[in-house]
């Protein structure tokens, strides 16, 4: 940082500084247990020299501590993919079934939102289409923090719900579906360009349920990115200029997938090899009647407390994946 220049080009020096703060996160951490588990092995040898058996429970609870820690920095050196550092751009969107799926995807919504706040991440809603019954459209948050699409990333694909739907007079049990999808939050810094003449910038008036909320100035809007056809839009915004904004990191992150995407096919080609497409296959299931249960389709972990899972517990799910991906990576 005291390299001449090093603030000129304050993007870069931030970036620099991030990683820097981030790799010493590590040192600590790991510095912290080395003497965490110094200093239980020498109490261990004090109980044992003294006969002390009542020291038992204290460096039983001292060796589950211990075990959480190192859990923990495991997990985070598995996440070393480009963008796992990131922050993440998520969306949600109901499938076939109307206001049941709707209200579904509205119940994934506040279970990533509480999930995010437990870790002290930060929720910026990008795009927010709220269905005029129950539930949500669509929705698109910006998740704020380090490593949030490293975590995110293990999230995406189509999540299934089983309950008495309170929607049913009835009371028949209903199975419905949302998606969710998860991008990492990019910068515009040469690894991911946009030529201002291959956008097409369209703007319009905000739709919605009626009443003070909709706008009455054409403050949405949409852009299209002509080379390759994808289309973001934002109206959550007051101000065209923020919409803006908001799409266009929207359309950064696509913008990566896409060449992300581009490059992974060129690569099977090369090897021959036939890849599942994971979006559009279910991933998990909730189901809230007749038992209570949350199986990952993936790993098989499951949860019996669907309640505290739809509160934002879901770190088993995602400790899981991560482990078994780098698995399935090294096989």
């Amino acid at each position: 940082m005291a390299a001449a220049g090093f603030w000129d080009d304050q993007q870069r020096a931030q970036s620099i500084i991030a990683r820097m703060n981030s790799l010493k996160r590590i040192v600590d951490s790991w510095s912290e247990i080395s003497r965490d588990c110094a200093e239980l092995a020498e109490l261990a040898g004090l109980a044992l020299q003294e006969n002390e058996p009542g020291m038992a429970a204290e460096i039983g609870e001292g060796l589950s501590c211990l075990k959480e820690s190192l859990n923990a920095l495991e997990l985070t050196q598995l996440l070393g993919d480009k963008y796992d550092r990131n922050n993440a751009i998520i969306s949600l969107h109901p499938g076939a079934g109307g206001v049941e799926s709707q209200d579904w995807a509205g119940m994934l919504l506040r279970m990533y939102t509480r999930w995010a706040e437990k870790r002290g991440f930060a929720v910026e809603i990008l795009d927010y289409q709220p269905d005029v019954e129950a539930g949500i459209n669509s929705a698109t948050l910006l998740i704020k923090g380090e490593y949030a699409f490293g975590y995110l990333k293990s999230e995406k694909g189509v999540h299934r719900l089983v309950r008495i739907s309170p929607f049913d007079s009835s009371g028949r049990r209903h199975t419905s579906f949302a998606s969710m999808d998860v991008l990492p939050e990019v910068e515009e810094d040469g690894e991911v360009e946009v030529n201002p003449e291959d956008l097409r910038i369209d703007t319009y008036r905000s739709g919605g349920a009626g009443g003070q909320h909709v706008n009455t100035t054409d403050s949405a809007v949409r852009i299209t990115h002509i080379p390759t056809g994808i289309v973001v839009t934002c109206q959550n915004e007051r101000s065209q200029h923020a919409n803006r904004l908001a799409a266009m990191k929207i359309l950064l992150a696509r913008l990566a997938e896409f060449q992300r995407q581009e490059q992974e096919e060129k690569m099977a080609k090369i090897r021959g090899e036939q890849r599942e497409i994971a979006w559009g296959s279910q991933i998990r299931s909730y189901v809230f009647h007749p038992y209570s249960l949350v199986k990952d389709h993936r790993t098989d972990v499951e949860a019996g407390n669907v309640n505290a899972v739809m509160d934002g517990e879901i770190d088993l799910f995602v400790d899981a994946w991560l482990r078994w991906q780098a698995g399935f990576k090294e096989g």
